[in-house]
């Protein structure tokens, strides 16, 4: 075996990549919980990748054929309803655990220097992931499907000058036919895979490259023994890796129980519209995208003119990537920020999760004002940040982790 692997060390650097991230990679050595949800990210991402090879091989991406071909998978394909309720629940659970993956880097300062570029390419592949997620969930060619890819590819009409071009040329046709169907397929398939892969493991690299945050953001590699290791950390391998699987265990435990007894969570994974084949000639009474993208779709809505609206939408995630220059705090961890910052993470909060509650329901004037609220102070936290987090008063932070 060892001569095995010096062979293959001789052409390919296999025992350098192992060391490198993972049994000489040092991490903090006080990781908490929150710290579970970047290998269940990629834990979702491998579910997601290999339900979706197997649930292509039985799938017929055309307008007259797809909607049949998901009821033949459900029904006649051998497993194929546990393949499609774990890639549909692999959906909303990919979502889940990246929202809790950024409200950590929000949390701990993991965004400050020098770990900017680790947030731009998770927050590119937040992108790429809602990319996916949507051209993803037109393929099932039900009514909300449908619908809701209808309501927001004409948000591109919004545009001036080019927004009519660029909507017909995403939709390939004058509305949504199968030739939007084929090419959403080709894209959710093949081409966006390609891009999330590649910017994990852009990711991994650049967070490799400038060590780990820790919930104290303290940086360990300012304390290192005689012999350059620091002080604070611990071999990713075996130590975080056996803890780790702690947390998948927990994770599939609720993950299994959801894809077998309430797959459809009671219409939010997936909806009850979906469950009609798509027809043009027919809206359903309230149309609304699946729901981790409702808090953008109730600050779209929450502003009265369209092309404003559109804008408020693109800005609610740009904005997110320009955050490592917003915090002008001296410090990272909210452990020793001051309450100002405190109480501005939990308005956000709150304000994002309202924000998706009411992406959900039809409209009322009391829910666009509501919506109109939680809008402003989504980005009132952001825009704020360099104000509130120069002026209040921090704690002086360790020069070592405090466990």
């Amino acid at each position: 075996m060892s001569k095995f692997m010096d062979w293959i060390d001789a052409r390919f650097p296999a025992s350098k990549m192992w060391e490198d991230h993972l049994s000489k990679y040092y991490a903090p050595k006080n990781f908490n919980f929150l710290y579970f949800f970047g290998s269940l990210a990629l834990l979702v991402l491998v579910n997601q990748i290999v339900t979706g090879v197997w649930l292509t091989m039985s799938f017929t991406p055309s307008a007259e054929e797809a909607f049949a071909s998901v009821e033949y998978i459900m029904r006649d394909v051998e497993y194929g309803w546990i393949l499609r309720y774990l890639h549909s629940t692999g959906a909303s659970a990919f979502f889940i655990v990246v929202y809790l993956h950024m409200f950590r880097g929000l949390l701990y300062g993991s965004y400050q220097k020098p770990r900017e570029l680790v947030w731009l390419f998770g927050m590119l592949i937040y992108l790429a992931l809602m990319a996916e997620a949507f051209m993803g969930y037109l393929l099932p060619w039900g009514q909300m499907s449908y619908w809701g890819a209808q309501v927001i590819i004409s948000l591109f009409g919004a545009i001036p000058v080019i927004g009519g071009d660029l909507t017909q040329w995403i939709r390939g046709d004058y509305l949504i036919s199968g030739i939007t169907l084929n090419r959403f397929f080709a894209l959710h398939v093949v081409a966006l895979p390609i891009v999330i892969l590649g910017l994990v493991v852009l990711h991994i690299l650049a967070l490799h490259e400038v060590g780990s945050n820790n919930p104290d953001g303290v940086d360990i590699k300012k304390k290192k023994d005689e012999n350059g290791i620091p002080l604070d950390g611990i071999p990713f391998h075996p130590y975080y890796t056996v803890k780790d699987i702690v947390g998948v265990v927990v994770f599939l435990f609720v993950f299994c129980a959801v894809v077998f007894f309430f797959p459809e969570m009671g219409g939010y994974f997936l909806e009850k519209p979906n469950f009609e084949q798509a027809n043009a000639f027919k809206t359903p009474e309230h149309i609304a995208p699946v729901w981790y993208f409702t808090p953008f779709y109730a600050i779209l809505r929450a502003v009265p003119d369209k092309l404003m609206g559109v804008i408020a939408m693109g800005a609610a995630i740009a904005v997110l990537f320009v955050l490592p220059w917003l915090d002008r705090s001296p410090v990272r961890s909210m452990r020793y920020k001051g309450w100002i910052s405190k109480l501005f993470l939990l308005v956000f909060c709150i304000a994002f999760v309202i924000l998706g509650v009411l992406g959900v329901l039809a409209p009322t004037p009391g829910r666009t004002l509501l919506s109109q609220v939680c809008t402003v102070l989504y980005f009132a936290y952001f825009l704020l940040m360099p104000f509130y987090t120069r002026l209040e008063k921090t704690k002086p932070v360790p020069e070592r982790v405090t466990g």
